[in-house]
């Protein structure tokens, strides 16, 4: 099985801590020049040391806020531009705040749309003549199992969740003859700080205990745990191997098999 990323540069967003950071040493392994992007610029030059090296290969980072989706854009290109080309995207960044939806105002959904889909889009138009021009392409959403099954108390993420799903098929359909798969990774409970923040969150509302409420969505998993990070990066990394050169626009659950749909 082909999982060589040498000579690959993949551009990681929200890389310092969970998932992002859990995939961007899995790339790493795997060979590939890894550009780090969050928003902390101490965290960014803190992993970019920790990162695997084999020897030749070239680590990076950019500071940026997903909050400001032009100019993570303009800031992708230059590096572009000036650094290396992009093969491979891992779209990544932190859900909405929680709660019931009919609660929600719509600037919650307009900050949410901005945060997700537009930079995620951006992200693909700063990246995509890259992949073009390598005929090598892989993008690949880190979104959530709401997208097949919404999530009490999270009405804005599930809405916007749902419409980077979409996106993210359409974009698979249009850039497949490229060699360019788009495809999602849906994670499920999963060990992070925004994970222990739902959990706090939640333990509060029903005056239950944070112990309580984890054990709770345990027992909600048919392997009765939480994932570690590096289990969804693992994953994510396949996805960007050429491996998986015949795997496009699907959503993958990894979720312990917590999701009751197929």
């Amino acid at each position: 099985m082909d999982l060589d990323l040498k000579n690959k540069t993949a551009l990681v967003c929200g890389s310092t801590q969970g998932i992002g950071y859990a995939v961007a040493n899995e790339l790493a392994q795997l060979g590939a020049n890894v550009v780090l992007l969050a928003r902390d610029e101490s965290k960014l030059k803190q992993v970019q040391t920790e990162l695997y090296n084999g020897g030749d290969q070239k680590h990076y980072y950019l500071q940026g806020d997903f909050n400001e989706p032009d100019q993570l854009k303009k800031k992708v290109e230059n590096f572009i531009s000036d650094v290396s080309p992009i093969h491979v995207l891992i779209n990544n960044t932190g859900g909405p705040p929680g709660g019931p939806i009919i609660s929600a105002k719509p600037e919650e959904f307009l900050n949410a749309f901005n945060l997700h889909l537009i930079s995620f889009h951006g992200l693909v138009q700063a990246t995509l003549e890259s992949m073009k021009s390598a005929s090598y392409g892989r993008i690949i959403n880190i979104i959530s199992t709401s997208v097949k099954q919404p999530l009490n108390g999270l009405g804005v993420s599930n809405t916007i969740r749902g419409a980077v799903a979409n996106w993210s098929k359409t974009l698979a359909n249009e850039l497949g003859p490229f060699n360019i798969t788009v495809n999602n990774v849906l994670p499920g409970a999963t060990n992070t700080s925004r994970l222990n923040s739902i959990i706090e969150n939640k333990a509060k509302k029903i005056n239950s205990s944070s112990d309580q409420v984890l054990d709770n969505m345990k027992n909600e998993v048919p392997l009765l745990r939480i994932a570690e990070p590096n289990e969804v990066a693992n994953a994510v990394a396949f996805l960007a191997s050429p491996a998986a050169s015949y795997i496009n626009g699907i959503n993958l659950p990894v979720d312990g098999g917590r999701t009751k749909s197929l």
